[in-house]
């Protein structure tokens, strides 16, 4: 008896194995350690307070910073907004996307929605919803042309974790005041397939002769924001490392630009009433 069992137990455990192999390699690749992002904490909920909906689900490479910027968001939060996080494609339904007043895109990668995903969130952005893109979010969705449209430019390339220094552009903007100008920050800098300056305002740029061969020829737009079909689009192209998130320049620029998408401040930064 239990030399018949001990095949049946060998084969049971590869299988379950197998699964978590097939589990992991979906959000992260081969070279790289499984990322989990851990429960945020249990916080009373205000129901008078906006919800911001932080989304990483990850198709390519995965970012080692979400969680500590996923902890960011919900920590930045308090007093303004509840965060919620997900990295369910599902959540994207017309009927669950009302809920939010932002929807945060942090260092997704690769292929994240389906067709009636993305449907449903066009429409959300038509109805005067907001979207804030962080870092990897320009690395998302390369055959959506609608979302290269949203973010405002698609990732080209980038640098090593190296210093540059930001050029505040529009020092008014809620997501650059308190910023020095410039700000000397070590961060890995995208380079864009196109320079988004025509189609966005740019709140910060970078040195572009500190980039080498991942220049933009000149002029490299970092931070941007407009108003974009019925909605509000904001992007920073930094976030890469965990430290990041705990510098408070970058922290109250990721705030700021999340006030902005979720419409509970005007372009000048003062409180919208509720």
């Amino acid at each position: 008896m239990q030399g018949n069992r001990r095949p049946l137990d060998w084969i049971v455990a590869l299988a379950f194995v197998v699964g978590l192999c097939a589990l992991g390699a979906m959000f992260h690749t081969p070279s790289q350690p499984l990322v989990v992002v851990p429960p945020l904490p249990q916080t009373p909920v205000d129901p008078s307070l906006p919800r911001v909906l932080v989304f990483t689900r990850t198709m390519k490479y995965r970012h080692q910073s979400i969680p500590a910027g996923v902890l960011a968001v919900h920590d930045l939060g308090q007093g303004k907004w509840t965060t919620d996080h997900t990295e369910d494609a599902g959540a994207f339904t017309p009927e669950n996307l009302k809920r939010y007043a932002a929807v945060v895109f942090l260092s997704t990668t690769g292929d994240v929605l389906d067709a009636a995903q993305q449907k449903a969130f066009e429409d959300y952005m038509h109805a005067g919803g907001g979207f804030a893109g962080v870092h990897a979010a320009a690395d998302t969705e390369y055959e959506w042309p609608w979302y290269g449209q949203l973010v405002g430019g698609w990732f080209r390339d980038h640098t090593r974790v190296i210093p540059n220094r930001v050029k505040v552009e529009d020092a008014d903007d809620i997501s650059m005041r308190g910023m020095p100008n410039p700000w000397p920050h070590d961060d890995e800098w995208y380079a864009y397939r196109s320079n988004p300056r025509p189609n966005v305002h740019v709140l910060g740029s970078i040195d572009d002769s500190l980039t080498g061969e991942n220049n933009m020829g000149g002029d490299h737009p970092i931070a941007w924001k407009h108003a974009f079909e019925g909605g509000r689009a904001w992007y920073t192209g930094m976030g890469h490392t965990k430290e990041s998130f705990a510098d408070p320049v970058m922290r109250g620029h990721v705030q700021g630009g999340i006030l902005w998408a979720a419409g509970l401040v005007n372009d000048d930064g003062s409180p919208k009433a509720r």
